[in-house]
């Protein structure tokens, strides 16, 4: 084994660690485990069926030596397998002869060995391999780091839910809200988008060379091919696909990676943001005394997790929609391009949990200044002509928006001003009263309370 340093992806040599959840699913002794299992529980479920008395249901014994099997297979097995491939030529065909070997000494399967692989198509096996891959990847691995990033958000955007803020709309100063509020906007949006990417059923095939049980039934006419396959299908926990050509169509596939796509462009948009917070100074990250911002300005902390996030979200997405479009387009009965395109999804998923994982280790890192925080509204109190117009137009003051925009636009307007400017207004006394008593930190409408609920 190459030394990670010799690695050609960083999946697998500077972020192995990262990535390491991942590799039980989609690194190629993991898709050769799911090819053995999905081959074992055909073979099964030929054995439980009674119109086919070639062959008899296996005992418990020989059930649990499957079990065993899979539960054992190692890296020297995908090795085994490797070598068998390094001769036929065909990945599919080493794992049926590697199985035959294995089970050959096992008196029930002996009778049994030509049902391993029977009236399979390469992509029978293939196809309910990467759906079990991608629908337990997605179980155990990716829906629990998003969900670690999403309950990170909502902690920091309940702890920061009154503390307000200087908005920004086109970069410039706008109407305020509180950080807890913004951060709780990306919480909510990624409750959404999790909830898409979990919503997607995964589908399976089990149904011959062009999808049409053309050999199940030149060998056993009589038997409800259709029916058993779609048994069969749903107890590996999948969605029957009752119409394929020689591969399942992926439109399943293209819709959950699109989903990841969009998840993901929320993350991207989050990092941007926190990135410009921390430039303005709302945000101050936590420093480690051993570590080094700069090889040559010793100042420097740099908001190096948002950016390290946001740059594999590039890869990710780029991966992710290429291979969206691309799966479900395949020429006449099938082609192999669909194929080799397939060995990267575990790819676009590993550089999408490096980038769920930097940045939930920013969000760590965050101390919101409050000082600076109140430096930004104190200095705008322009922000406040919004609030004045609307009170203005309540009690019929004419122009109401003309005359506070000759006052402000484009200039800084100071508090005195605005304040002698609402004491000039013919609007009730308490309506001037809870003016001039307003200041951008109090402009903050309901966003405290969204914020606390989210």
């Amino acid at each position: 084994m190459p030394s990670p340093l010799a690695a050609l992806s960083p999946l697998d040599g500077r972020y192995a660690r990262t990535a390491d959840p991942l590799r039980q699913y989609f690194s190629e002794q993991g898709l050769i485990r799911y090819r053995v299992k999905v081959e074992l529980a055909w073979l099964q479920a030929l054995a439980a069926e009674p119109s086919i008395r070639e062959i008899r249901r296996f005992s418990k014994k020989t059930s649990s030596d499957f079990s065993r099997l899979l539960e054992s297979f190692s890296e020297r097995d995908a090795e085994h397998i490797k070598n068998i491939e390094a001769e036929t030529n065909h990945d599919v065909k080493a794992i049926e002869y590697w199985l035959k070997a294995k089970l050959a000494k096992n008196a029930e399967v002996q009778r049994s060995l030509e049902f391993i692989h029977f009236a399979c198509t390469s992509e029978d096996i293939n196809n309910l391999a990467y759906a079990l891959m991608v629908a337990e990847s997605r179980e155990e691995v990716m829906l629990p780091r998003l969900d670690a990033l999403v309950a990170a958000l909502k902690q920091l955007a309940r702890k920061h839910a009154a503390m307000p803020m200087l908005s920004r709309t086109h970069g410039q100063p706008a109407s305020p809200t509180t950080l807890g509020k913004e951060l709780a906007n990306f919480a909510q949006r990624l409750e959404r988008a999790r909830g898409r990417i979990a919503a997607v059923a995964v589908l399976g095939k089990a149904n011959g060379a062009v999808g049409n049980f053309n050999a199940h039934l030149a060998a056993y006419p009589d038997l409800p091919w259709e029916r058993f396959s779609r048994r069969f299908v749903e107890s590996l926990g999948l969605e029957f696909a009752p119409y394929t050509t020689q591969i399942e169509p992926h439109d399943w596939l293209a819709e959950l990676l699109d989903a990841y796509a969009r998840a993901n462009s929320i993350v991207l948009d989050l990092d941007r943001d926190l990135w410009g917070y921390i430039s303005l100074g709302y945000f101050r990250q936590r420093a480690k005394k051993s570590e080094v911002g700069s090889s040559t300005m010793p100042h420097k902390v740099n908001p190096i997790d948002f950016e390290n996030s946001e740059g594999n979200l590039g890869v990710a997405n780029a991966l992710l929609r290429h291979l969206a479009e691309k799966l479900p387009v395949s020429r006449w009965q099938r082609d192999l391009s669909a194929s080799t395109a397939l060995r990267n999804v575990g790819a676009a998923l590993g550089h999408t949990l490096l980038a769920y994982a930097a940045c939930q280790r920013g969000l760590a890192k965050l101390e919101a200044d409050r000082n600076r925080l109140a430096q930004d509204l104190e200095a705008n109190w322009e922000v406040l002509t919004e609030a004045v117009q609307q009170v203005m137009r309540r009690y019929g003051v004419p122009e109401a928006y003309e005359q506070l925009k000759a006052i402000s636009r484009g200039r800084r307007l100071e508090r005195g001003a605005l304040a002698r400017f609402i004491r000039g207004l013919a609007i009730p006394p308490e309506a001037k009263k809870r003016l001039l008593a307003l200041t951008p930190a109090k402009y903050t409408g309901l966003a405290s309370e969204l914020a606390k609920r989210v």
